[in-house]
């Protein structure tokens, strides 16, 4: 794979399980995939291009999975962090619903809400267009040296954030059967790496969710969990760095 949008190649539908949300529902590589181009339609159609940046919600679930995913196939950095995004003019801002309140945008900023229609009727209704998009991939000339992240300190491209997938995918031994629970969210590019990244490129599961009882269980199953910072946590308490991007 040379950039993410690879992990969308239609070749990769199968009724294989690829996401868990915390309410338990699952999704399907068919369902990520497709609800994947559909989102890259919505964020296309809101102004997101090549080298333009779309500021999601960083708190783990299906929509700022699919923004991300959609974002990094049209060739669009995605900033997890909103209120940097509309303080630097970011075109796209993706917050949930109960945000929009507080939620500002700049003119040139198109908002988008999750969970809910919005109040105001300048604002987008993220599930609403996402059911009725198009399910095909617009086209895109990204390349691994594009900044598929704008973090806190610094661009990271498609390149480095899929190298330090491939590592924890090594060291692991992360494969199709290995589900991964994300306890962290997405703002850290190391636990995006690990948490989301490494299980898809291999048709893994990505599990998000939260709680001692969802802990309890992954661990009687062996899930491997990215829970903090710069480390993984793997069944037995089994303790790993997790591989920096500067050193991929």
């Amino acid at each position: 794979m040379d950039v993410v949008g690879d992990l969308l190649d239609r070749d990769r539908r199968s009724r294989e399980t690829a996401l868990v949300t915390a309410d338990g529902r699952e999704r399907t590589y068919r369902d990520l995939i497709t609800n994947a181009y559909k989102a890259a339609n919505v964020l296309r159609y809101l102004g997101a291009r090549e080298g333009s940046t779309v500021a999601v919600e960083p708190a783990p679930g299906v929509h700022t999975t699919l923004a991300f995913l959609g974002a990094a196939g049209l060739g669009a950095p995605v900033r997890f962090d909103p209120a940097a995004g509309i303080e630097r003019g970011d075109r796209v801002v993706l917050v949930s619903v109960a945000d929009e309140a507080e939620t500002e945008p700049a003119p040139g900023t198109n908002l988008a809400v999750f969970g809910g229609p919005p109040d105001r009727p300048e604002t987008t209704h993220w599930e609403q267009e996402l059911w009725s998009e198009n399910p095909g991939m617009p086209p895109s000339a990204v390349g691994p040296d594009d900044p598929v992240v704008r973090a806190a300190d610094g661009e990271i491209p498609h390149r480095d954030l899929l190298a330090a997938a491939a590592s924890v995918v090594d060291r692991h031994g992360i494969d199709a059967e290995t589900r991964v629970v994300l306890r962290s969210d997405l703002a850290d590019p190391r636990a995006l790496a690990a948490g989301v990244i490494a299980p898809l490129s291999v048709g893994g599961t990505v599990v998000l969710t939260h709680g001692e009882s969802d802990r309890e269980s992954g661990e009687s199953r062996g899930d491997l969990a990215v829970v903090v910072d710069d480390e993984v946590e793997a069944p037995e308490a089994d303790r790993a760095t997790l591989p920096t991007l500067e050193s991929c």
